[in-house]
């Protein structure tokens, strides 16, 4: 844990959310037991869990921009650099897919990011990859993340709408919007979607992604179906973490790969013309021994930045103070309702400053980022 000290900033940055088997020295969750017998006296079958306000028991210490934002900006390896690098069309493809399934982290079992407030940012650089992220709407919850590599000349925009509900012995959360990888150097423009987390309390507790995911890649002709699911048998080991797919081409259809394995180990692709088998990623390689962002400029903090907005309610968390974790969160969600309050007073509409939001039944979310670029940020990951 990386906890900045001055009155100022206060901010407290943890590790990432990385494979089983590796200690997280920083946060450990409480007994599941627990978890499911605080969740049934809180919580009626069907709620859903955005609009609840959940005890901090229920939290990691940090909130759901940094996690989204952690799947892009911490990596062992240089994965997005291997996209654009591909001597082919189909090259590049195929490291996007790894790339993809390289986003994709262990599940807490019973435990949540916070919910972020309305205009919450999370600003993180990676050598020359600059992420940001904005809360652009708080009812319902949905999250924008900008990144670019002005090196690579490569950026992401993802739009997120989440939406968690309690359904009795389980909590299903379905992440609806897309994520759009641009590598602008080969004009190719990558569409993919998100798999959702199932959390089952009954007969065993376990968590994990579940769903399909479908990348698109409308250039180079290509797609691929990737199909991630939990096969283990009343909680006991199974097939866990399992993920299926193919990549194949969109007008014949025809399946030029197949892929087979375990997103928290690895995952093979095999080429069907040849046979021939290939690990294309490996958890160990890409999301092992991973460390905590630290705070290269605190003069350069934004007040809205996540690991301030929250600092107080993650102290608690991490010391099992409860009771002050508990009035932290309250502080946070009483000041935003009070700005909320102070808006409507005077008759204004909150404008995100980092997006420009729009909404359709047809298309759902669509963030559009302001700016070009992502500036370098003030909280950097160690390389």
């Amino acid at each position: 844990m990386f906890t900045e000290g001055k009155e100022e900033t206060r901010l407290v940055l943890t590790k990432p959310l990385t494979i089983d088997g590796e200690s997280n020295t920083d946060y450990t969750a409480p007994n599941p037991l627990q978890l499911v017998l605080s969740l049934f006296k809180n919580v009626m079958p069907g709620s859903d869990l955005t609009r609840l306000q959940l005890p901090p028991l229920f939290n990691i210490p940090k909130s759901h921009l940094q996690c989204f934002g952690e799947s892009v900006y911490c990596v062992a390896s240089d994965i997005m650099s291997r996209c654009n690098s591909g001597e082919s069309p189909l090259d590049r493809f195929i490291a996007v897919v790894t790339w993809s399934i390289s986003t994709v982290r262990p599940v807490i079992f019973g435990v949540a990011p916070y919910n972020p407030i309305l205009g919450e940012t999370h600003h993180v650089s990676r050598g020359n990859l600059n992420v940001l992220l904005e809360q652009v709407s708080h009812h319902p919850p949905v999250s924008a993340l900008h990144a670019t590599d002005e090196g690579e000349n490569v950026e992401m925009i993802w739009c997120h709408h989440l939406t968690p509900k309690f359904y009795g012995t389980s909590v299903e959360a379905e992440l609806h919007g897309k994520r759009v990888l641009k590598l602008q150097n080969h004009g190719e423009t990558y569409v993919m979607n998100s798999p959702k987390v199932l959390i089952r309390f009954l007969p065993f507790p376990w968590a994990d992604w579940v769903g399909n995911v479908r990348i698109q890649c409308q250039e180079s002709g290509l797609e691929a179906e990737l199909c991630y699911r939990n096969t283990s048998f009343l909680g006991r080991r199974g097939n866990q973490r399992s993920i299926k797919g193919k990549v194949f081409e969109s007008s014949s259809l025809k399946t030029l790969y197949e892929i087979d394995g375990q997103w928290d180990r690895t995952v093979r692709m095999k080429n069907i013309n040849n046979g021939k088998d290939t690990v294309i990623h490996n958890a160990k390689e890409v999301i092992s021994g991973l460390r905590a962002p630290i705070v290269k400029d605190t003069r350069e903090i934004w007040a809205s930045e996540s690991a301030l907005v929250w600092s107080d309610v993650s102290r608690g968390i991490l010391s099992k103070s409860w009771e002050k974790a508990k009035e932290a969160k309250k502080a946070v969600e009483e000041k935003q309702r009070e700005l909320q309050r102070e808006r409507e007073s005077r008759e204004e509409n909150w404008v995100p400053k980092h997006f420009t939001v729009s909404h359709s039944k047809e298309g759902g979310w669509e963030c559009s980022p302001i700016q070009k670029w992502v500036p370098e940020a003030p909280i950097i990951v160690p390389l």
